[in-house]
């Protein structure tokens, strides 16, 4: 027996199991284990029979492929779910069925294996909040605020109905505690019953301190809410700046409106009350009660600082309608080849959910939250990339999950229901590649990475951007917190290292800075809009390249003799020490 023909004996089998039916595939093992023998009793080398783990090797390889990833596939998966027949896609909602029900069919046409047991479909509970808001919201200094345009309130408690009854106001700066930057806002006060009012964002003005301009977790709106909660506050107010949460007020107004989703609590604290003012009514609520803003901001610049009694009390109640709805994360696998490695991953993820629908308040008006770039266009790139990978000659020698969550605009609620029941453990998912909008203004000579510095995974990227010619950037805009905005945190937090790749900036073609104005304007003024559509300047070959280089990034992952892994000291280094380390004590 020739060398072509135990190539050909090899393919035979890996062919075989790729393309077993789901029923099948109990017998996969068996023609895995029997390949192996034949080729090893015929005195050959078997490292390649599931494609070369050689870096250049593999990006060759997995390169000829990569015409499985098409201009009119993508076009047609973003005009297809970002159409109104899918009315937003709002969790648990008809169009969020039809959705998930269609993604599930695609999965299925492409080859992949259904993701859980019982189907393409995680399925989970939500819980949806919809908190109803008439008048304005008074304070005792005499101050109100304006629903909507100048504060939004929601209830935080998961039942249908919230009191604050002469609360009393603290404001905490940034409400932060890190006891790794010696940095504690509270300073051992007592803030039960409380409504803390809170600056966005976290220290940036010192790059040894909280990573400078580097938004952290600290940063972030979900980390204010849950520490005021675990100090026993009974609310908590966020002030809202343009630059400090990255979004001007009007996406607050929009995403805070209507049902608002939570995974089912398992005992954690809550508040009463979750709320944000704009930074004008914080300014003026401040000032009805003698202070200053801007000068309380400065003291809260401090490590030194400590938590300030305003002398304003509060009362509101909130009523609202609660219901349970079911969504789910469309799943499909690929099966690794590799007998060692097959029981490890890679995790492709895009957020399948938007917004759904608002309420006309005049005729003829937009109220469909269509989500084209956000996220329909990342959901079309993971299934050109599970095409792709199922073009491949030989599978990969890890399982690839093609994971399209539900929930993301709500929290990362699909992700975070993954990271808690994942389909492989968490210390053997090797990485997350994360796509979360497309770049539609055509192809960049550049690609953000955001993540970069974190992890093993720059090597990963370095390599494919060099083999792609393109400039590999981290994130452009550090203070912004994206890394801890999109589904890759939800696995970070279990220790699995994650990349985001988002488009680049500087677009072939057109003048310096007009990649960067474009996107500033579709921030400024389509992100979680009605607007935020298909239209005909969108430029898939754009779209095409970003998804080469994610399939790319994902194949190397896939090869690699090693798992990816955090940099020595990154915030979640120790997660994925605890991860690797329960590996075998989980699975007994």
């Amino acid at each position: 027996m020739g060398r072509s023909d135990l190539d050909s004996l090899s393919f035979m089998y890996l062919g075989v199991f790729a393309n077993c039916p789901a029923n099948m595939q109990f017998l996969r093992p068996l023609l895995l284990a029997l390949t192996a023998l034949v080729l090893a009793a015929c005195g050959k080398v078997v490292e390649h029979q599931c494609g070369p783990s050689d870096a250049e090797q593999a990006l060759l390889y997995a390169d000829g492929v990569s015409s499985a990833i098409k201009e009119e596939h993508l076009r047609e998966v973003v005009a297809e779910i970002s159409s109104d027949a899918y009315e937003g896609r709002s969790p648990g909602g008809e169009g969020d069925q039809k959705a998930r029900g269609w993604l599930a069919d695609q999965f299925a046409q492409i080859g992949l294996l259904p993701g859980v047991q019982d189907g393409y479909q995680q399925r989970f509970e939500l819980l949806g909040i919809t908190t109803q808001i008439h008048a304005d919201w008074e304070f005792s200094s005499g101050f109100s605020a304006a629903p909507g345009s100048e504060f939004v309130a929601n209830i935080a408690n998961q039942s249908d109905s919230a009191e604050l009854s002469e609360a009393e106001l603290v404001f905490v700066g940034y409400g932060i505690q890190a006891p790794e930057y010696g940095w504690d806002d509270f300073k051992s006060v007592d803030v039960r019953g409380k409504v803390l009012v809170l600056l966005n964002s976290d220290p940036e003005w010192d790059a040894e301190l909280f990573e400078g301009e580097r938004r952290l977790y600290y940063g972030r709106w979900t980390y204010k809410y849950e520490k005021a909660a675990q100090l026993g506050a009974v609310g908590a107010i966020i002030i809202h700046t343009t630059p400090s949460a990255g979004y001007p007020w009007q996406v607050v107004e929009t995403s805070w409106t209507g049902a608002q989703f939570e995974l089912p609590a398992e005992g954690e604290p809550q508040l009463q009350v979750a709320g944000w003012l704009t930074e004008d009514a914080a300014t003026r609520l401040l000032a009805s009660a003698g202070h200053d803003l801007a000068v309380l901001t400065e003291d809260a610049r401090s490590a030194d600082f400590t938590p300030v009694s305003l002398g304003i009390n509060t009362s509101l109640s909130l009523t609202g309608t609660i219901e349970r709805v079911e969504t789910a994360n469309v799943i499909g696998a690929l099966p690794g080849c590799d007998l060692m490695l097959e029981q490890e991953a890679v995790v492709v993820t895009a957020h399948h959910d938007h917004l759904g629908m608002g309420v006309a308040t005049e005729e003829g008006q937009d109220v469909i939250y269509n989500g084209a770039m956000d996220n329909a266009s990342g959901v079309a790139q993971v299934l050109s990339m599970a095409r792709a990978f199922a073009a491949l000659p030989q599978p990969p020698r890890r399982s690839i999950v093609f994971a399209l969550v539900g929930a993301e605009e709500q929290g990362l609620l699909g992700s975070k229901y993954y990271a808690r029941h994942p389909t492989f453990h968490p210390g053997q998912i090797s990485a997350n590649v994360n796509l979360d909008g497309a770049g539609i203004w055509g192809p960049a000579k550049d690609i953000i990475y955001i993540g970069l510095g974190k992890s093993s995974l720059d090597a990963v990227a370095t390599q494919v951007a060099d083999y792609l010619g393109r400039t590999l950037l981290g994130d452009q805009f550090p203070d912004r917190g994206f890394y801890y905005r999109s589904d890759q945190f939800s696995f970070a937090k279990i220790g699995v290292p994650g990349i985001y790749l988002d488009g680049g900036v500087e677009i072939i073609g057109k003048p310096p800075g007009w990649g960067k104005q474009k996107l500033d304007d579709y921030t400024a003024n389509h992100y979680h809009q009605p607007s935020d559509e298909l239209t005909d300047d969108w430029e898939f070959d754009g779209i095409v390249a970003d998804t080469r280089f994610a399939f790319l990034t994902a194949y190397l992952i896939a090869q690699a003799n090693e798992l990816q892994s955090w940099n020595p000291g990154d915030e979640f280094a120790a997660a994925r020490i605890q991860a690797l380390l329960n590996v075998d004590s989980d699975q007994q």
